[in-house]
């Protein structure tokens, strides 16, 4: 099965990349590993686990859908105190994919706290900056926060609580961005 760039966003058997694959795939885009290393980087508690951790065997599951749809490769093989372990790598078709997702704001406001998150830490890691994904993050929810205010307003009864609760997550992450933002200028 090969991956697909719909629009520079990769895809796996049509469907996005999850969390824990961007993870996997941002890791490596910054110096080729083996699993166990990646799994010792995304471990709960790790600077990447905080945001998203993934199990030693999620690792190695990811390594292999990553490899099936070219995003990744194996490159060499090294010793150890076990099985050999296999360094992994991002292929020409993986590197674009992750340089275009860092660069795109998230869709969905419960993403922000996943891949938002995630590409604010690579972005940081490799010494970019954040600002343009922080406005382009922005920009994309001011209008939705004016909509969801107005549908706040609207609802009655159980509904107006549901609606309230997502103007209210709505304006957290702008309000973060904002604050992000503020923080960077006065650097």
């Amino acid at each position: 099965m090969k991956s697909a760039l719909a629009d520079s966003t990769a895809t796996i058997g049509g469907r996005p990349l999850v969390p824990g694959e961007w993870a996997v795939l941002g890791l490596l885009s910054e110096a080729p590993a083996h699993g166990f290393a990646l799994s010792k980087a995304l471990a709960p508690g790790s600077e990447i686990g905080v945001i998203w951790s993934v199990s030693r065997q999620l690792v190695y599951r990811t390594l292999s859908v990553l490899e099936e749809n070219e995003l990744v490769h194996a490159i060499a093989t090294e010793a150890g105190p076990g099985p050999e372990r296999t360094i992994m790598n991002v292929t020409p078709l993986g590197r674009p994919a992750v340089a275009h997702w860092l660069e795109q704001p998230v869709a969905h406001v419960r993403d922000a706290r996943s891949l938002l998150m995630l590409k604010l830490v690579f972005l940081k890691r490799s010494k970019r900056d954040v600002r343009p994904l922080l406005e382009r993050q922005r920009e994309l929810l001011l209008p939705t926060a004016a909509a969801q205010r107005e549908r706040a307003t609207a609802a009655s009864g159980w509904q107006q609580t549901i609606e309230l609760w997502r103007s209210e997550c709505v304006d957290a992450v702008i309000s973060f961005t904002e604050r992000m933002l503020a923080e960077i200028a006065s650097d």
